[in-house]
């Protein structure tokens, strides 16, 4: 900890995304589309040509492999020393964050689904703001400790310096 009454810097604790199980038809997808145009180039019918099966599969597989995959890498959660920020978007990046010496409420849900490939969702909320959802976290207990750690630091840190401190007397020593 930092020296009473001295700044303390902001420092990264963890960076993370959702879970990638939202990327698993994704995946599913590529390799069914890789598979059928790998069998039917050359088998098509007459009215069609090669290059329309690879045109369609290029189509498909941008919009329903490339596009989730970007979204979803553009979703990120960091947790540092003084807050937790959220940014999300592809063309326009949305920002939102919540400050630890605030302090906040989590909230922990795991669906069935969600117990299964091991993450979960966190509702942040201090009652003032819009409660901050964590949607699809991995190692959501983890992350849970984590914030409440954080949130005890920057409450301890931030009564700390609150407090008077006496100060010696400035001018000439003897």
């Amino acid at each position: 900890t930092p020296a009473p009454g001295a700044a303390t810097g902001e420092l990264r604790v963890a960076r993370f995304r959702p879970h990638a199980r939202r990327l698993l038809w994704s995946a599913l997808l590529l390799i069914a589309v890789s598979g059928a145009v790998g069998y039917l180039t050359g088998n098509l019918p007459a009215p069609f040509a090669d290059w329309m099966l690879w045109a369609a599969a290029t189509v498909v597989v941008l919009l329903l492999v490339v596009i989730p995959y970007l979204r979803w890498a553009a979703h990120t959660y960091t947790i540092t020393t003084r807050r937790i920020i959220e940014q999300r978007g592809l063309v326009a990046r949305h920002q939102s964050e919540l400050s630890h010496v605030r302090g906040y409420t989590i909230a922990e849900r795991r669906g069935p689904l969600q117990r299964m490939w091991g993450c979960g969702t966190l509702t942040l909320s201090n009652g003032v703001d819009a409660p901050l959802r964590l949607v699809d976290i991995p190692l959501v207990t983890l992350v849970h400790e984590v914030l409440a750690d954080q949130v005890e630091v920057s409450q301890i840190i931030a009564h700390r310096d609150s407090q008077s401190i006496p100060r010696l007397p400035e001018g000439p020593t003897p």
